[in-house]
């Protein structure tokens, strides 16, 4: 399974989540299997500058995400992600790291 997260700085699993979906400057993209975090990498969202109307979102898909946890994220991205199978989880907050083991452990 592949977890992407938007977040505001390249922290590796410290990174804090951003505020927004679409405007974030980075991805974090984890590989979970298991229950466990295999492998974890920060990329730049090269759509932070020029926000196009469902470019993040299918960015995101192309990276294979199958799950995308975010604090804040709009409608239309929603609907772009579910349509396609990819489960969203609105609403969270502090690092990577913390909130995908939150996941992982049913919270």
């Amino acid at each position: 399974m592949i977890i992407v997260i938007p977040v505001s700085e390249n922290k590796g699993k410290d990174s804090p989540i951003s505020e927004h979906f679409g405007r974030a400057p980075y991805f974090a993209f984890m590989k979970v299997e298991d229950g466990k975090i295999l492998d974890i990498f920060v990329e730049e969202n090269p759509f932070a500058q020029d926000h196009v109307a469902g470019a993040v979102p299918n960015f995101v898909r192309q990276k294979g995400a199958d799950l995308v946890i975010a604090r804040g994220i709009g409608k239309k991205a929603v609907s772009v992600f579910e349509s396609s199978g990819v489960k969203v989880i609105r609403g969270a907050s502090r690092t990577v790291e913390e909130v995908v083991r939150k996941y992982l452990s049913g919270e």
